[in-house]
């Protein structure tokens, strides 16, 4: 006899960002995007192999945002966490991921406007490398985690485009692993960096149920300008029915104190999305 049960993975909803309505200008909009997954399989007397497994996968994606004149504030936070476990083996992590920003923008009628942006970047638990026997583990929450300042100027004059550029503070704060704050010497806990930042925010409509998203991000200290920091973040989803969206993401990193290779991340998620705001 055997017993099969799959659940959903979670996906992110997305939507098209354009102008908001007359209605909406100088309100501030609360949204909160929940989602939980569940991958389970057993088996019992079952004679064609196979082993037990289950992985679960939990996400939230809030916003607070307020478009107006001549301020403009948005603010989101996006979390992610999941593990896995196959047969008699340990669970492993296989998503963890805590990312903050928020940005301010003061309109003053031209074709740029000036603004503040403040950005978090770290990790929700303990991260392992399980190539390693037993695996080792190499961050913890907030053991790297990056601040970033920016100030400068902003267009968005483009519908499905909005892009920032400015001078950027940011500040790598670490516990016990110090090879991402002090990467010759691996003593120090904190390191503070200055340099430029760029930040370009894509979202277009496919089709009228497909949209990618994407997210571009650039920076470089201003004492090694030839050695630049790169995230692009790409979502495609395609929502097939009220509740239930196909969701491909492809994330690529590059940061040298890291790691000297490029890093990258490949998900296919089908499941169900719960708007809860």
């Amino acid at each position: 006899m055997n017993k099969i049960i799959l659940f959903f993975l979670f996906v992110t909803t997305l939507s098209v960002s354009g102008q908001a309505p007359d209605s909406l200008k100088n309100k501030w909009i609360p949204s909160f995007v929940a989602g939980i997954g569940i991958n389970q399989i057993a088996f019992t007397n079952w004679v064609k192999g196979g082993d037990n497994s289950i992985a679960w996968t939990l996400m939230g994606d809030f916003r607070y945002d307020r478009i107006g004149t001549p301020w403009t504030f948005k603010n989101s936070i996006k979390a992610s966490y999941g593990r896995s476990k196959i047969g008699s083996g340990i669970y492993k992590t296989t998503d963890n991921d805590l990312y903050i920003e928020n940005v301010v923008v003061y309109d003053i009628g031209w074709a740029v406007s000036p603004f503040l942006s403040n950005s978090i970047r770290t990790q929700v638990s303990r991260g392992f490398d399980y190539k390693s026997d037993p695996a080792v583990e190499i961050a913890d929450f907030f053991d790297p985690g990056y601040i970033t300042q920016t100030i400068g100027f902003t267009y968005d004059k483009y519908q499905n485009i909005v892009t920032r550029l400015g001078l950027g503070f940011q500040e790598i704060i670490t516990n016990n692993y110090r090879q991402y704050s002090d990467p010759a010497n691996m003593r120090d806990k904190f390191r503070f960096e200055t340099g430029i930042e760029s930040v370009t925010d894509i979202n277009y409509k496919i089709e009228d149920n497909i949209v990618y998203t994407g997210k571009i991000r650039f920076f470089s200290q201003f004492k090694s300008l030839d050695t630049w920091d790169v995230r692009l973040d790409n979502v495609i989803a395609a929502k097939i029915t009220k509740h239930i969206t196909v969701n491909f993401q492809y994330l690529v990193v590059y940061e040298k104190v890291q790691s000297p290779y490029t890093q990258i991340k490949e998900g296919l998620q089908v499941g169900i999305v719960f708007n809860l705001l």
